[in-house]
C-alpha cells in the first residue's frame, strides 16, 4: 500500500529499485560516494481535541478509552496518536526558533567523505524534483534552510516506504526493518551511514524534530508485512497514522508556524495529522482494485459487513448500489479529515503554505474523480488530469496568501 508523503504527493509505482536495500541487509558497510550516485529513491510521504464528530458535537479526544470484552480499559488509536501529538507540540514550544535565529552548524562528517553535506542535500532535492514535481515547485518559495530540510525528510520517507512497497519488497523481513530502525537511531545521534542519511542527520540537529514519528512510520511498514485486513476504523486509523500521519508531525517543525498566528501549537499539529490521514484514506479508496489484486483490503471489515459487503465482493470487483453507498460514506469521512486539515494550513509560515495547500487541493480532487468514475475503483484508477491541476494550482496559491487567524484557536 503506497503511503502519502509530506502532507503531499500523489504516489506512483516506480519500476526501478533504489539500490539502498542492500545496505539494510549488509550491516555496517561504510558509505561509498560512487555508490551514492546510483541511488534513486522511490516515492510515497486528527483528529485530536476540539474537532467535530459526524453528528456535529465537539469532543476532546473521540472514544478515548474503551473496554475490552474482559472488562479491561484500553486506549483507542486516536488517544495513542494524540499523546504523540502533544509530545511533538511540546518539543516545538521549547525549541522551535525562527529562520533568522537558526544557528549555523558545521557540516556533519560523512564516513569516508568529508564535506559532502551540500552535495547530499542537492541529491535529496534531485529526488524530490524527479518524483514530486508539484510539491518540489512549491518548496522553491521556502527559505533555503527549510527547503533543504524538507527534501531530506522526503527522501527518508521514500526510502522507508520502498522497503515494503518497492521492487525488492519480497526480500524484506522484520529483521531488515529492525536494522533500518537502528540506522535511524544512528542518524539522530549524528552517525549517518551514507550521504542521504547525512542530510537528515543535519536536519534533525538544526530543527526540533523528534524521532518518534520516524519510528512510527517504520512500525507502519511492519504492519504491512504482517497485516492485510483491518477489522474496524480504529485499526485502520492507526495504520494511516503510522504510514502518513507521521509525516505531518515530522514536517511542522520544518514548515514553521507563522509568528503572527494565534492558533495553539497542538491545533496545528492536529491539522497536519489530519491531512496525513486524509491523504492515506484517499490512497486507500483510489487503490481498492490494485490492493485487492495483491490480496489486501484496506477497508474496515465491520463497516463492509454493515453495508452487506464482503471481501468476495471486492475481489470480484462488483460495482453495486451497496458498494456505491458504502463508498459515499468512506469518501465523506476522508473529506472530513481534509476539512480538519484546512484549519491548520493557514497557520503555517507564509513561505511554507503553498506546497501544503497544493497537495491538499490536488489530493482532495482524487475523491471527486472516484465519484466521476461512478465509484468504480476496481478497474478504473482515479487521477487528476494535467488540465485540472493547472486550474487548481492558482486556487491553492490564492489560499496560501490568506494570513493566519487573529484570534485564539478553539481547535485544541
Amino acid at each position: 500500500m503506497s503511503v502519502a508523503l509530506l502532507w503531499v504527493v500523489s504516489p506512483c509505482e516506480v519500476p526501478n529499485g533504489t539500490g539502498f536495500l542492500e545496505s539494510v541487509r549488509e550491516g555496517n558497510r561504510l558509505f561509498d560516494s560512487s555508490r551514492h550516485r546510483n541511488l534513486v529513491c522511490n516515492e510515497r510521504l486528527k483528529r485530536g481535541g476540539g474537532k467535530q464528530t459526524d453528528n456535529g458535537r465537539k469532543f476532546s479526544v473521540r472514544s478515548a478509552i474503551v473496554a475490552t470484552p474482559s472488562g479491561e480499559r484500553t486506549m483507542t488509536s486516536e488517544q495513542m496518536v494524540y499523546d504523540v501529538v502533544l509530545r511533538q507540540a511540546a518539543l516545538v514550544k521549547r525549541q522551535l526558533r525562527s529562520t533568522d535565529e537558526l544557528e549555523v552548524k558545521p557540516d556533519i562528517p560523512i564516513p569516508g567523505n568529508l564535506g559532502l553535506l551540500s552535495e547530499a542535500y542537492d541529491r535529496c532535492g534531485e529526488v524530490c524534483a524527479e518524483y514530486a514535481k508539484t510539491f518540489n515547485l512549491g518548496t522553491m518559495l521556502m527559505t533555503p534552510e527549510r527547503r533543504r530540510a524538507i527534501w531530506a525528510i522526503y527522501v527518508w520517507c521514500r526510502r522507508t516506504d520502498e522497503l515494503v512497497d518497492g521492487p525488492n519488497a519480497s526480500y524484506i523481513t522484520p529483521a531488515a526493518l529492525d536494522r533500518w530502525e537502528n540506522r535511524l537511531e544512528d542518524v539522530f545521534n549524528g552517525r549517518p551511514f551514507d550521504m542521504l542519511d547525512a542530510a537528515l542527520s543535519d536536519t534533525v540537529s538544526n530543527f526540533p524534530v523528534d524521532i518518534q514519528p520516524f519510528r512510527d512510520m517504520i512500525e507502519g511498514m511492519r504492519m504491512d508485512l504482517r497485516k492485510s485486513r483491518y477489522k474496524n476504523f480504529d485499526e485502520l486509523y492507526l495504520y494511516c497514522y503510522y504510514v502518513a500521519g507521521t509525516v505531518g508531525l515530522m514536517s511542522v517543525p520544518i514548515m514553521g508556524i507563522a509568528p503572527e498566528s494565534k492558533a495553539t501549537t497542538e491545533s496545528v499539529y492536529n491539522a497536519a495529522l489530519a491531512l496525513g490521514i486524509a491523504n492515506q484514506l484517499t490512497n486507500i479508496l483510489r487503490d481498492v482494485g490494485e490492493d485487492a489484486r495483491r490480496g489486501r483490503v484496506y477497508l474496515p471489515q465491520d463497516e463492509l459487513a454493515q453495508a452487506g459487503l464482503s471481501d468476495e465482493d471486492i475481489f470480484a470487483g462488483r460495482v453495486t448500489d451497496k458498494w456505491r453507498l458504502f463508498m459515499k460514506k468512506q469518501i465523506h469521512r476522508a473529506r472530513k479529515f481534509f476539512d480538519d486539515a484546512e484549519k491548520g494550513v493557514t497557520e503555517l509560515s507564509a513561505a511554507s503554505r503553498f506546497p501544503v495547500w497544493a497537495s491538499l487541493v490536488l489530493y482532495r480532487k482524487i475523491l471527486d474523480e472516484i465519484e466521476a468514475n461512478d465509484y468504480n475503483n476496481f478497474t478504473r484508477r482515479a487521477y487528476v488530469s494535467k488540465s485540472k491541476k493547472l486550474i487548481a494550482l492558482p486556487i491553492a496559491y490564492a489560499k496560501s496568501l490568506v494570513p493566519p487567524t487573529r484570534t485564539v484557536s478553539l481547535l485544541s
